[in-house]
């Protein structure tokens, strides 16, 4: 799929909510996942650490989301923000950036991280599902990259996106895919072999095929306009965007202008 569509005008900023870690008893939270980002969360802007991928895929993250939908003066929604790398990102672009983590120490380093960059996020401790329960409808943009796979219910955060967004935004989402390549490539290869990423970073079982991610989108009331493969070189060490969603893509969704609020 290869669809663009126009950027629209911003929707009014939602009310700033205070940090809580969520009244929700059952919040769509890994405790084991989110123990192993707190582990290396002091050290999210070193770009030769454990998030050094990070840091290397980040601009063509930025390339591929302000193509499909102009940042300039709009409300986003980062949902998985972790140390802020994204956010800070769309922050240069003149985006008005909302960051959203259940990491408490990622938060930390975040907020540190924009006194040193002079930067405006609002970073908040909570999850999509609650915040979809307070503002809906009150972002133009939002991404959700690279967090889909660590959590229990990836279906859930969808339908909270699609909550979130305003008829006619983009939501971004980018993940893994489940099959045996993506398998070599993303565990064995880059988590054992090259050294990439830590070990530990990835549950195989919670990577999502994109028939899943669209018929989830689906259900949420999104349209899937584009999917994109993101591919690593061990030649070059170098990532690039091109066709081919066996192991790591991103995908472009949009909530058609007329849409009805989700269910």
């Amino acid at each position: 799929m290869n669809a663009r569509v126009p950027g629209a005008r911003a929707s009014p900023p939602p009310t700033p909510n205070e940090d809580t870690t969520l009244n929700d008893p059952n919040p769509n939270v890994d405790p084991g996942e989110l123990a192993h980002f707190e582990t290396y969360a002091t050290r999210w802007w070193d770009p030769r650490g454990e998030f050094r991928t990070l840091h290397e895929i980040n601009p063509l993250r930025l390339d591929y989301i302000r193509r499909r939908a102009p940042l300039g003066g709009v409300r986003v929604l980062d949902v998985g923000c972790g140390g802020g790398l994204l956010s800070e990102a769309m922050a240069r672009e003149d985006a008005r950036v909302t960051g959203i983590d259940m990491a408490e120490t990622a938060l930390s380093v975040a907020r540190l991280h924009l006194l040193e960059s002079g930067l405006e996020v609002d970073y908040r401790q909570t999850t999509a599902e609650a915040l979809a329960a307070e503002s809906p409808g009150a972002y133009d943009v939002i991404t959700c990259l690279e967090m889909l796979e660590h959590v229990p219910d990836p279906e859930s955060v969808i339908r909270a996106c699609a909550a979130l967004v305003r008829p006619g935004g983009h939501v971004f989402f980018s993940t893994l895919n489940r099959n045996p390549k993506s398998y070599l490539f993303a565990v064995v290869g880059a988590e054992y072999l090259l050294g990439l990423l830590p070990k530990g970073t990835h549950d195989y079982h919670k990577f999502i095929r994109p028939s899943e991610l669209e018929r989830w989108a689906r259900r949420a009331g999104l349209s899937l306009t584009e999917l994109t493969g993101l591919h690593y070189n061990p030649l070059t060490r170098g990532y690039h965007l091109g066709a081919g969603v066996d192991v790591n893509y991103l995908a472009c969704c949009r909530r058609p202008d007329d849409a009805a609020e989700p269910a």
